[in-house]
């Protein structure tokens, strides 16, 4: 995930707790989000507990800036959502998270600078805060219970911008340590595995014989074995192949030989 340098402020106003502003700046991080700003904290800050609570995100604490009110704290930006959990009696654009970061983005894209405001843990934000914002962002979470601690909030805001710039596949397949099997080596595989087949009788029949070898080649093909892999698959064949004609010879079965490949 690559994240641009240029990305939007967290304004928190009134948080009551040092422990709500450490986790909602371990919040802003795990996102990139390094703006910190706190409007008339109610507790003590800076505070060695938001520093424990905040578990190694502490240079966004160190770098938060205090204001005295919304008005100052936002008073560098030009365009401001209000995180509300609930209507409000007023006329304002209401936007989903999604669509506020897609904003975002857009006005960051264009040299604007943006700003996302949370009220405090237990009140919110008041009527006359959110009229200082351009639009309200309400979270789409159950609307029988609607309640969200202070760092929830704020992750919900941060993934969101994570998320629109996470160009993250998908789909993928952990290889570990070792390296995708190249064609060559699945094919001489899957030859070999064939060839086998037909000395043992299993593709016997001439009609379903082409279908049978299709359906090997998809399964180890969708299977995308690595290297290793297909050392040891060899490995299972090769017991499988020797080991019944040496005890049908009565000969002893030999010990492993260890690892394959």
């Amino acid at each position: 995930m690559a994240l641009p340098a240029a990305a939007p402020a967290i304004v928190l106003v009134r948080p009551q707790l040092a422990e709500n502003i450490g986790t909602a700046a371990r919040a802003m991080l795990n996102c990139g989000l390094t703006d910190l700003r706190l409007v008339k904290p109610r507790c003590p800050f800076p505070d060695e507990r938001a520093n424990r609570a905040a578990s190694g995100a502490d240079a966004v604490l160190a770098s938060a800036r205090l204001f005295d009110d919304v008005e100052s704290a936002i008073a560098g930006l030009t365009r401001v959502y209000a995180t509300c959990p609930r209507d409000r009696d007023m006329v304002k654009p209401v936007l989903t998270p999604q669509a506020a970061i897609a904003a975002t983005r857009a006005a960051l894209g264009a040299g604007e600078r943006v700003g996302f405001l949370f009220g405090a843990e237990r009140t919110g934000l008041e009527n006359d805060e959110v009229t200082l914002a351009d639009a309200m962002v309400p979270f789409p979470v159950n609307p029988e219970f609607d309640s969200l601690n202070l760092a929830q909030a704020v992750l919900l805001v941060g993934w969101e911008w994570a998320r629109a710039h996470d160009e993250t596949p998908a789909r993928r397949v952990r290889t570990g340590k070792g390296e995708a099997a190249t064609k060559e080596e699945i094919d001489g595989f899957l030859k070999r595995l064939e060839a086998e087949l037909d000395a043992c009788g299993f593709l016997r029949n001439p009609a379903m014989r082409p279908a049978a070898v299709r359906n090997l080649r998809a399964f180890f093909l969708r299977a995308r074995p690595n290297a290793q892999e297909i050392r040891t698959a060899h490995g299972m064949l090769t017991g499988l192949v020797e080991r019944p004609h040496l005890a049908k010879a009565g000969k002893p079965r030999p010990g492993p030989r260890g690892r394959e490949g």
